[in-house]
């Protein structure tokens, strides 16, 4: 039996389905158009208003970044990234179970997830708003090399307070270019991406100095060549 639809519940599925598919058609864009803001860089410049610290970003291809700095950053928070598929289950299983026993929305995110959230949404910690991540994310992967994702993620990251992208942050931090970027510098930045306006890459306290060493580890144990694969897609 042929289901039948009026006029009004046509129209209704025709727009719903529109606003399901007008994310995969700017992300589709996206893989060869640099973005050039993000969600997070909106959302800074409303809280500071047009009288406030201006944004520095500058948008540096993946190939003129030092190598050291895709692997410090997949160190510190993705390990998985070459192989997963945006999500990384047991992760998310662990973050739910954690979760229900302490109320609070602890995150299990992958490059992949933090990409979509830094490029189109906002820092609420909620389930509707994860579950908005989970289907950029999906799209991400499907539409976009593993390659370009790492490339979109180093260039909206935030760094530091007004700082986004490894061009600016290498710049104004380091006085350097995201080339001229040392192992230890690169390790340094990774160090602060999960909290970029409390912690500082510069003036590193405990915390920083910490992670810092840990990632600088890590760095070694994964070796020069673990991203080979991605970054030559």
């Amino acid at each position: 039996m042929r289901l039948l639809l009026s006029r009004p519940g046509r129209y209704v599925l025709i727009i719903a389905g529109a606003i399901l598919l007008a994310p995969a058609v700017l992300i589709l864009l996206m893989r060869w158009v640099n973005p050039p803001i993000s969600a997070y860089m909106l959302r800074t410049h409303w809280q500071t208003g047009a009288d406030g610290p201006a944004i520095h970003h500058r948008w540096t291809p993946l190939d003129d970044i030092a190598p050291c700095m895709p692997l410090a950053a997949v160190a510190s928070e993705d390990q998985t990234f070459p192989d997963h598929h945006g999500f990384v289950w047991s992760a998310i299983t662990d973050a739910i179970a954690d979760n229900a026993r302490g109320g609070s929305v602890r995150g299990a995110s992958t490059i992949s997830q933090q990409t979509a959230k830094n490029l189109f949404l906002w820092p609420a910690k909620s389930y509707v708003r994860k579950a908005i991540e989970a289907y950029l994310t999906g799209w991400l992967e499907v539409l976009w090399p593993k390659r370009r994702i790492l490339e979109v993620y180093l260039n909206i990251a935030q760094f530091d307070d007004h700082v986004f992208g490894v061009g600016s942050a290498a710049q104004r931090l380091f006085g350097t270019t995201a080339a001229g970027l040392s192992p230890d510098q690169c390790a340094a930045l990774a160090a602060v991406l999960p909290a970029p306006t409390r912690y500082s890459a510069t003036a590193p306290g405990p915390h920083v100095r910490g992670r810092k060493t840990w990632i600088a580890g890590q760095m070694r144990q994964l070796g020069r060549g673990y991203l080979d694969d991605v970054l030559t897609r």
